[in-house]
């Protein structure tokens, strides 16, 4: 006897005007991935490009001055990675808590360097500096992005116009719900 395996299942749940859609606002969270951008970070930290013809993060000679440990690489990465989530792309911060934990995670980066030098592979003060401006950067584009909830907006957008096109393909069927709409 086999087995099934289940498929993903796709959300639906109801518009204003009767039917069902999928839950484009899921979907589209869905496509927020910090992930890869993080892991991104920490394979450019590692001193390594992507090579497309490999599909695959070959290490680059000319990178190693600045390269970090396997270790460094992800002791930075797991620290910024909590600022780049879904859930804050559609957060709505003030400039004042932005300001605050963006500092807050740049002397938590540089404190951790400087206490694990060795460890995370530091050989210069100017390969400090590149780090800062990676943590700092990532960082406030992450924290900044939600601002005047532009996600947030095209998120509700979009589930507007899946409802509008729902209700206009009822329209167009006809039947009962078409007729009482017009």
């Amino acid at each position: 006897m086999e087995q099934e395996i289940p498929q993903e299942q796709e959300f639906m749940y109801p518009p204003s005007q009767g039917g069902y859609m999928p839950d484009s606002k899921a979907d589209l969270l869905d496509k927020i991935r910090p992930e890869e951008t993080i892991e991104e970070i920490k394979q450019r930290l590692l001193g390594k490009e992507f090579d497309k013809t490999s599909n695959r993060w070959v290490a680059n000679p000319a990178l190693t001055d600045y390269a970090l440990t396997e270790k460094g690489a992800s002791a930075i990465t797991n620290l910024i990675f909590p600022a780049s989530t879904r859930t804050v792309s559609v957060s709505n911060l003030k400039d004042e808590e932005i300001k605050k934990r963006l500092l807050s995670l740049v002397k938590t980066a540089m404190k951790m360097c400087l206490d694990n030098w060795r460890e995370y592979g530091i050989k210069s003060e100017s390969q400090l500096y590149f780090i800062k401006e990676i943590v700092y950067t990532n960082t406030l584009v992450a924290l900044k992005q939600p601002e005047n909830e532009g996600i947030r907006r095209l998120l509700n957008s979009t589930i507007q116009e899946n409802r509008n096109v729902m209700s206009g393909e009822n329209e167009k069927k006809g039947g009962i719900l078409g007729l009482i709409r017009k």
